[in-house]
């Protein structure tokens, strides 16, 4: 019958020495890697930042993954998030693909429909949005803006006025 609340001393120790030393792996290749590898610039960031922590934890908590494997698919893992966050930096088509476009929701006060719609946003999330920059009334709102990351940005300001900061927005 399998335990449930203790497995025995064994299962612990295997638990401390594999996390110990997974950890310090990931801790080595994402040095290596650099700042970039772990930033949630886009979604595909933040996909891969989940991912890596996810396999993490099968290292750690599963007996039937090797740390030898379990390291690779880091490495795997951290190497494809280098590969396409360089690449994409060199390829204007490739960082589309990966990123997306940032969309302009609002402009000058008012609602882009068709933009909402094509985001599948609604007028209540972009209300929000502007509520929780601290601007009381879409008429004090020049922009706002999705970006690749799902976050939005409002740009302050009279209409018209902050648009120049749009460079680049669908």
């Amino acid at each position: 019958m399998e335990a449930i609340f203790f497995n025995g001393w064994s299962v612990l120790g295997r638990t401390l020495l594999i996390g110990v030393l997974a950890y310090v792996s990931l801790v080595f290749m994402l040095r290596v890697s650099g700042k970039r590898t772990l930033a949630k610039m886009n979604a595909f960031d933040l996909v891969v930042t989940v991912a890596i922590g996810s396999t993490l934890a099968t290292i750690v908590l599963s007996k039937s993954v090797a740390l030898a494997e379990g390291l690779l698919a880091l490495a795997l893992l951290i190497g494809m998030q280098f590969a396409i966050s360089w690449s994409s930096t060199r390829m204007p088509w490739l960082r589309r693909v990966v990123t997306g476009e940032p969309r302009l929701l609002l402009r000058d006060g008012a609602m882009l429909d068709d933009a909402l719609r094509d985001a599948r946003v609604t007028r209540e999330e972009v209300h929000a949005a502007v509520r929780s920059s601290g601007i009381g009334a879409l008429g004090d709102v020049a922009a706002v803006v999705l970006e690749t990351d799902g976050s939005f940005s409002v740009i302050a300001g009279q209409p018209g006025a902050a648009l120049s900061s749009l460079d680049g927005v669908k």
